[in-house]
């Protein structure tokens, strides 16, 4: 497990309510690593906490791109955090483009709009499919003294990092953040990345792109 430091905190008051928020990174002065929202009411102790890892995206999170569901996903996640006793988003700074960096993400897009699907265009260009790390994540959960944590997630990926960091994980079901610019990009998720329903429970996928 690395070793994480909280670099600083505040109360936030957002669209909703209002969170505490910390800053994390591996040094007191270095750069930053994990942005943690964290919502908590009288009964959060008699619970297990919703947590939300949500990958850094400029492009959906910033500027609304119906390419993804990243917008929509850290919206939706905010909501549950709030409205839940006991919830905590984790936004993971480093994992722009699914940790290829934003300007690679944006050539993937570019070999995306020539007929690839998001995991061609990434080894096309001579990169991981997918490059995410999720030790600082459980490091940051461990700071907040959680053992057992619900994750809404359908990436099999993030409950297996957390369960090998020693966390007790139950997932709860997300996805079906679905444009009519997306929904190709979501098949592919679930089809090629072995995501779990990222169309959403009650959508049935067309055929799946190669």
């Amino acid at each position: 497990m690395p070793h994480i430091v909280s670099q600083a905190s505040c109360t936030l008051p957002i669209s909703g309510g209002e969170v505490r928020l910390h800053v994390f990174g591996r040094a007191r002065n270095g750069p930053e690593s994990v942005i943690a929202a964290v919502h908590r009411t009288e009964r959060a102790e008699e619970c297990a906490p919703l947590v939300r890892l949500h990958s850094a995206c400029a492009t959906g999170d910033i500027l609304g791109s119906l390419r993804c569901d990243c917008g929509s996903q850290l919206s939706a996640a905010l909501d549950a955090v709030l409205e839940s006793d006991h919830g905590i988003l984790l936004y993971l700074l480093d994992h722009e483009g699914r940790g290829i960096g934003l300007a690679n993400k944006i050539r993937a897009y570019a070999l995306q709009e020539q007929g690839m699907n998001t995991a061609e265009a990434n080894l096309a260009l001579g990169l991981p499919v997918d490059d995410r790390d999720y030790t600082d994540a459980a490091a940051v959960l461990r700071e907040f003294g959680v053992v057992r944590l619900r994750l809404a997630t359908n990436n099999p990926l993030k409950i297996s990092a957390l369960e090998t960091a020693g966390l007790e994980v139950q997932r709860v079901p997300w996805g079906g953040f679905v444009t009519p610019h997306n929904s190709g990009y979501l098949e592919t998720k679930d089809y090629v990345l072995g995501h779990l329903g990222s169309l959403g429970p009650m959508t049935e996928p067309s055929k799946p792109r190669s």
